[in-house]
């Protein structure tokens, strides 16, 4: 399952080309711009099948990478789990990745490797659907306009259903895609704000099961086995990237309830992810990477989405998503199905470059960072300032500003397309969550965590 684009010229004629590279990177800033060339230029990145992969897709398919000199191998993989650890050994050398991931790493959590993202490949884009038995008992209590659902849905609708299946002896099982990650976060963010505790983890006294005082069961599910694994009946519901939402609609299986933007409005969802050993090794290497991601970002958005209906036949093949046009169609040119015929417009839900540009904002992290701290994968109260540096630490702004002021001083974007780089934008405005109220200020995360009801605050811990 490789996607592989090799060199068009002789390895004598391509030294030569990188000589006068260095050459011309030499000279004054009107000749050329200031980043050398690539140190390494064959690359094999990895990806998993969902939209979201799309600007690596692009980058590959429009010849943003070969333009940088990068001849890129991308790979579809297992899981999330497998393309982290191949990451931190080696065998791939960047991919597509879960905006907590780096985090995960950064405040050794998961690895001692250290993992840092200079850019952010999208924004929103993930879902939580539910079996078609579980949507007809929560619909009972779901308020209702014009004959449709009202939205968003909270999770109190699902209370009653619990109660069914606890009272049955039934397990109530939903999926997510992998511990420290996006969907396991949102899901257990949405079930708590309708007063649903989806459990806490103990990491120091080795419980990583997340079912401390849980009233519905979170398990790991790759996210193309989502729509099976329900059907079969093994979970009920579950979070998830697209496809695999509208893949539940499309088959009949399921419903979605409630999308990202209406739990953690515009924020990260995936990040471009390197180890920092490769960033520090090839620094080139990593500014041309970034710059052909951000011009592939740029196009998906560019003229109101105008771009995305071809983005979809590229990511509809095998090689990438493998998953049917019309499917992807909907949540990537802009709406989005709920029930069988209730298609609701959601412009925002895909988000690559448009209001936010790609930049790997400080405040996003640390969002991941309250959420890992509130259920437990962070065992033990940390300042304020531990966020911040974390969040410094892993996201690296830096890299990405470096690599738009050479796209700028090349001429194939304009400043105009970037926010200000003289002040400090590293901080998005204060925002409150759709589906509770809760108000966010990235500066103040100890503060934010107090508001909960349900999850870790203050010096409590779960162990």
């Amino acid at each position: 399952m490789l996607k592989t684009r090799f060199p068009k010229f002789s390895a004598a004629l391509c030294t030569g080309l990188r000589m006068l590279a260095a050459t011309l990177c030499a000279l004054p800033l009107a000749a050329g711009a200031a980043v050398g060339p690539p140190e390494k230029e064959g690359l094999k990145f990895g990806f998993i099948k969902l939209t979201d992969m799309v600007p690596l897709a692009i980058a590959y398919e429009k010849g943003f990478f070969e333009d940088e000199g990068l001849y890129v191998t991308l790979e579809a993989q297992a899981n999330w789990k497998v393309l982290f650890d191949r990451v931190i050994t080696g065998e791939l050398d960047g991919a597509h990745m879960l905006a907590a991931m780096p985090l995960a790493a950064a405040s050794g959590v998961t690895t001692k490797a250290e993992i840092i993202t200079p850019l952010t490949l999208s924004y929103n884009g993930a879902g939580i659907t539910v079996s078609n038995a579980v949507w007809a008992e929560m619909k009972k209590t779901v308020p209702m306009a014009d004959g449709k659902p009202v939205h968003p849905i909270s999770a109190a609708t699902l209370k009653p259903v619990l109660e069914q299946y606890k009272a049955a002896g039934k397990p109530f099982n939903l999926g997510m895609t992998f511990p420290i990650g996006t969907h396991n976060y949102l899901l257990r963010y949405w079930l708590a704000a309708g007063g649903v505790h989806p459990g806490f983890y103990a990491p120091l006294k080795g419980d990583n099961s997340g079912s401390i005082k849980a009233e519905a069961m979170l398990s790991v599910v790759p996210p193309p086995q989502m729509v099976p694994t329900m059907s079969s009946g093994t979970t009920v519901g579950y979070c998830v990237g697209e496809p695999w939402n509208q893949q539940a609609v499309s088959t009949g299986l399921g419903v979605p309830v409630i999308t990202s933007e209406n739990i953690w409005p515009d924020g990260a969802d995936k990040v471009f992810g390197v180890t920092k050993a490769f960033a520090d090794e090839y620094p080139n290497t990593t500014i041309h990477v970034v710059k052909a991601l951000i011009r592939a970002s740029a196009w998906l958005d560019a003229d109101n989405n105008a771009n995305r209906a071809e983005a979809v036949r590229i990511i509809a093949q095998s090689t990438y998503v493998g998953a049917e046009e019309k499917v992807m169609a909907n949540s990537m040119t802009g709406t989005f199905e709920f029930e069988k015929g209730d298609k609701r417009a959601i412009p925002d839900f895909n988000k690559f470059f448009r209001g936010y540009y790609g930049y790997p904002y400080a405040s996003d992290a640390v969002w991941w960072l309250t959420q890992m701290r509130r259920w437990g994968h962070i065992p033990a109260q940390q300042p304020d300032n531990w966020y911040m540096d974390t969040a410094k630490k892993a996201y690296r702004g830096d890299i990405y500003i470096a690599a738009a002021k050479e796209l700028v001083a090349e001429g194939k974007m304009k400043a105009a397309d970037f926010p200000d780089f003289s002040q400090d934008f590293s901080f998005k405005p204060p925002r409150k969550s759709p589906i509770d109220g809760i108000e966010f200020d990235g500066r103040k995360p100890n503060a934010y965590l107090d508001q909960f009801p349900i999850g870790l605050k203050g010096a409590e811990t779960s162990e």
